[in-house]
């Protein structure tokens, strides 16, 4: 599509970011929270670029993508608008200066080999440093004792801005009680930067509960989005 072409958002994105948009002012409202507090992130991996310029007809500005090899061609396409791209999957340090070419904000840092690689790059970049709630050590993000280290690994670098801390809730755990766990971990990183106030954390079915917990940043996807396409953006299969 030309990118000069009018964009007319598809009726039923716009119900369902509608629906999305509602609820977070209401658990804002719940919560005693300003709705300025937080930033919606619409998560668009596997849709194709016109989904996008969809909903920035709808107002939608932060967009986050997990696979570089997606969202590198949907950032080139869609460069004309005024788009601010979060990087939310795991970051392989080898591509970190590719993706740093598009995404300002990383929402996955978990390893001292990551915050190198990034700094590296020496364009600005917000980071969130990724904690595993999990008893699983496979999981991504950085064990909890781990934390403070990282934090400060970032601040050593002057290109990268330490915003704060993301997390997914674990299947098996309360959301409520997991972002709980993560608010507490974000005021122990505050103890050694405290301008790192950011909370990441929400998707689509516990977004209430992030925010209740002091969530700053929701990452959702499939209650704006709809379902996945069948096919990968770069036209691959996919089996997730």
């Amino acid at each position: 599509m030309p990118a000069d072409a009018p964009v007319t958002a598809d009726p039923s994105l716009a119900s369902r970011h509608a629906a999305v948009e509602a609820g977070v002012v209401e658990a804002c409202r719940v919560a005693g929270r300003a709705r300025d507090e937080v930033t919606l992130i619409v998560v668009t991996k596997f849709h194709p670029a016109s989904l996008i310029r969809q909903l920035v007809q709808l107002g939608v500005h932060d967009v986050g993508e997990n696979r570089h090899q997606d969202a590198a061609p949907k950032a080139a396409e869609l460069a004309d608008l005024p788009l601010t791209w979060h990087f939310v999957g795991q970051l392989q340090s080898n591509k970190a200066r590719a993706v740093a070419d598009y995404a300002r904000v990383i929402h996955s840092v978990d390893r001292d080999s990551l915050v190198t690689a990034l700094a590296r790059t020496e364009r600005p970049l917000e980071v969130f440093l990724e904690v595993n709630l999990t008893d699983d050590p496979g999981r991504g993000g950085v064990q909890p004792e781990a934390l403070l280290p990282l934090a400060e690994r970032v601040q050593a670098h002057p290109s990268l801005s330490l915003r704060g801390v993301m997390a997914v809730a674990p299947i098996d755990e309360d959301a409520r009680a997991a972002f709980a766990r993560l608010r507490g971990l974000s005021d122990r990183v505050r103890t050694v930067a405290p301008e790192a106030r950011s909370i990441s954390a929400g998707m689509s079915g516990d977004y209430a509960e992030a925010i209740a917990e002091g969530a700053t940043h929701l990452r959702i996807g499939t209650a704006i989005t709809g379902n996945r396409p069948d096919r990968l953006y770069s036209g691959v299969s996919h089996d997730r």
